[in-house]
């Protein structure tokens, strides 16, 4: 039986312009199909098997759980349950897998691969009871056949709760490839929300042929939780301070400490100064994506000032027309998802779940550029900006944010996060397409997985108790960019 891999390969450069002479080249790779044999779904899946997962965070990072449960349920030749969101956490969001992704695509695209179903089968007349556990971060595919799989003989159905990047960055191309078919291809949003998204698009395009899409994380959560201060008073280390004391395994702060490193999202000021820097005029459109600004609307004015022409879902369709989406969260978040996915430019004042994801996606789908901020020689910058001339600022802004504009072969195969940089899954061009058909590895799938090369069990020993700003995944509370006091 032949499954098709659907592979991008690098080719011709088109170059599209705004009227910013800074954005860069689009390439534009051209798209083709490998075919691998592998056993069919139904003969290689164990009939007394049944893996469930409950995801954790809000929508991108619930993404790249219901990703590698799928590769998880796939290494230990297991039947995959339609995955559980998060509805508990402070996202707060009662949607389930079928009301944000399209659940029978996401079974039938996989459907040689995996066995996915719905809910557990009944046996003897009552519902199988799943046996909860919880596996490491980073775990390699050894740990869950050593581990998980033993359990999973014994119980037929377990739970892994809390699933989110519990399965190693790099793992065998086979597998690899799975990935990005689950998050490129398996994983389609619903038709309400994709009509809306789409919708969202083309009123953009009608007002411009080019505009950039901006990801803003600066909800309070998000910097209570950071650590990071900006310049607020006492005012904002008390409404912070008060916000940072939900997370208790959170440490004391040293704010400078943090900024020096580059762990603080940039303001929407730093965002606007950066981009103009890079030379992007005053007559370019963004949409910002964002939940609810720290500061509302006077934190916003400096980005105003400097790019008037401002969008976000809220501008561009009626509150009628985001009704259906305006009281849930990750349905708001996948609607700016679509925007983003789809602008010309694509620019985050960090480095989080959804940067992550857009990154990768847009490298796999014919490239285009992601401006992420090297925070930590940008924070200088920043600081010292009314000691130099706006050329020498913006000159040292180009230096400074060279290797972080999206540019096609960034970074190196291999580096980095699977999600952000699928290269297992892109080759840079036909000759090396050729020479990946012809490997050994590539004539075949079949029931035995080879496990992680390095030999290890996990790539490193990161637990639930280490935090990281970035894993606040995308909050949107319903406010508009209007109505932000």
């Amino acid at each position: 039986m032949k499954g098709p891999y659907l592979e991008i390969c690098g080719g011709q450069k088109n170059r599209n312009s705004t009227t910013a002479a800074a954005l860069q080249a689009i390439t534009v790779f051209e798209v083709s199909f490998s075919f691998e044999y592998f056993a069919a779904a139904q003969v290689k899946t164990h009939p007394n098997r049944y893996l469930l997962i409950a995801t954790s965070g809000g929508l991108n990072q619930q993404r790249t759980g219901i990703t590698d449960a799928v590769v998880a349920a796939y290494i230990l030749n297991a039947t995959l349950v339609v995955p559980k969101l998060d509805q508990k956490s402070y996202w707060k969001d009662s949607s389930d897998f079928e009301e944000i992704f399209d659940v029978n695509w996401f079974i039938s695209s996989l459907s040689r691969d995996i066995e996915i179903i719905k809910q557990l089968p009944k046996k003897k007349g009552k519902v199988l009871n799943p046996h909860n556990m919880r596996v490491p971060r980073k775990c390699s595919p050894k740990f869950y056949e050593s581990h998980v799989l033993p359990i999973l003989n014994k119980k037929h159905a377990i739970q892994l709760t809390k699933f989110d990047y519990r399965l190693a960055n790099k793992l065998d191309t086979d597998l690899q490839k799975l990935r990005c078919r689950v998050n490129y291809h398996a994983l389609k949003f619903t038709d309400p929300i994709r009509h809306i998204g789409k919708m969202l698009v083309e009123r953009m395009r009608l007002k411009t042929k080019h505009f950039i899409a901006l990801h803003l994380r600066f909800e309070p959560d998000m910097l209570a939780f950071s650590g990071c201060y900006y310049g607020g008073g006492d005012e904002e280390r008390t409404v912070l301070g008060a916000l940072r004391k939900r997370w208790k395994s959170l440490h004391a702060s040293n704010p400078d400490k943090v900024r020096r490193h580059g762990r603080c999202p940039l303001t929407p000021e730093e965002v606007g100064l950066m981009l103009r820097a890079l030379g992007f005029g005053s007559d370019v459109h963004l949409y910002i994506a964002s939940g609810e600004v720290y500061g509302g609307r006077e934190t916003l004015a400096p980005l105003k000032a400097l790019f008037p022409n401002l969008h976000s879902k809220e501008t561009l369709a009626s509150k009628y027309e985001l009704e259906p989406f305006s009281s849930f969260s990750a349905r708001m978040a996948a609607l700016d998802f679509i925007v983003c996915d789809e602008s010309d430019v694509f620019v985050t004042n960090n480095n989080g779940n959804m940067a992550r994801i857009l990154a990768g996606r847009r490298r796999y789908f014919g490239h285009k550029p992601t401006i992420r901020p090297n925070a930590k020689k940008l924070y200088k910058l920043f600081v010292d900006r009314n000691n130099m001339t706006w050329e020498e600022f913006a000159s040292k802004v180009r230096t400074n944010q060279i290797g972080f504009m999206g540019e096609p072969n960034e970074v190196k195969p291999g580096r980095g996060e699977f999600h952000e940089n699928p290269a297992a899954c892109i080759c840079e061009d036909s000759e090396a397409k050729a020479r990946e058909l012809l490997t050994p590895q590539n004539q075949t799938l079949g029931n035995h997985r080879k496990v992680d090369t390095h030999g290890s069990e996990a790539e490193d020993h990161l637990n639930d108790n280490d935090l990281d700003w970035s894993d606040m995944d995308y909050i949107d509370n319903g406010y508009t960019l209007q109505d932000k006091k």
